[in-house]
């Protein structure tokens, strides 16, 4: 069954209050309410703008954040499993 256009806007505050609330990302997001990355960023970028434009700008300012911060955590993450590799290697010897 189709969402009426109501619950569509409904479902966009209620994630743009989420990722605010949480500093979340898009990726958090869709897992946290079990929806596609896709639906959410649409729903963000697109809908909450018309909806409510003060949260939608609190929203692009989250996700400008978490995309400047995403190089660091990606980083970490590569340090981290190399890391974790080297010392499997060194067990196993």
């Amino acid at each position: 069954m189709k969402q009426s256009a109501k619950s569509k806007d409904e479902r966009c505050v209620i994630l743009g209050k989420y990722i605010v609330e949480n500093n979340a990302t898009v990726r958090a997001t869709a897992q946290q309410f079990g929806i596609s990355k896709s639906t959410v960023h649409q729903d963000i970028t697109e809908k909450l703008e018309k909806v409510n434009k003060p949260l939608h700008d609190e929203v692009k300012a989250v996700l400008d954040k978490n995309k400047q911060e995403r190089h660091i955590r990606g980083g970490e993450a590569t340090k981290r499993k190399y890391k974790e590799m080297s010392q499997k290697k060194l067990a196993n010897t």
